[in-house]
């Protein structure tokens, strides 16, 4: 299972925004931007030339890290979006949506991508029923996602629910007595208030 080992901040740092990759130091005067607002390196405080394939390769750059997915993985869910109908960029971000690392993260029971991700690899969750240990699963309509039994009364899990289900998106439907999610239709645009401008993404692949 690939995925980025690197200083998680400097990516960030990269992007010129937050991306919520460290959950609360993000919101704290600890934030990698709030004391160093510079791209990472040598020459990060140089001059910038933002070309158009900059700005588009940027663009792309800047969904990967927000999700965690590496450059094959990425490449691969735009082929999957360009195939069926609709809008290549939403269909994109409509999948990355669909993981399940994101869902868990979406339903507040971790405190950013990373971490959700982590928790679903330790196998903290179930999808109908059945324990699924794979970040990149894609949830379906009608699907529900829960936080197993063995798992609730961890102190860990006993802070994060108090504040679950606070800020859940409208396609995610919270029930916080059972720690469980149930997947309504699969989000549009309009539901998926996200920092990504996905026609770039689609400029970027489509030269």
């Amino acid at each position: 299972m690939a995925r980025y080992t690197g200083p998680v901040c400097r990516q960030c740092r990269r992007e010129g925004e937050k991306l919520f990759l460290k959950g609360d130091r993000c919101y704290s005067g600890k934030c990698s931007i709030v004391r160093r607002a510079y791209a990472p390196g040598q020459h990060g405080q140089g001059r910038k030339k933002n070309s158009e394939y900059s700005t588009q390769l940027r663009e792309k750059q800047k969904a990967k890290r927000y999700y965690g997915v590496l450059e094959s993985q990425f490449r691969k869910y735009y082929k999957e979006a360009d195939r069926v109908p609709g809008r290549t960029g939403e269909n994109l971000l409509r999948i990355l949506e669909s993981r399940l690392d994101n869902v868990v993260y979406r339903m507040g029971l971790a405190a950013s991508h990373p971490e959700a991700r982590q928790l679903v690899a330790h196998g903290h969750f179930h999808v109908n029923g059945k324990r699924v240990t794979i970040p990149s699963y894609l949830v379906k309509q009608g699907d529900v996602v829960e936080l197993r039994s063995k798992s609730r009364s961890s102190e860990k899990f006993k802070v994060l629910l108090e504040d679950a289900g606070r800020g859940t998106p409208d396609w995610i439907s919270f029930n916080k007595e059972k720690h469980a999610a149930t997947i309504g239709q699969l989000p549009n645009r309009d539901q998926m208030s996200l920092p990504i401008n996905e026609q770039l993404i689609v400029e970027f692949y489509s030269r």
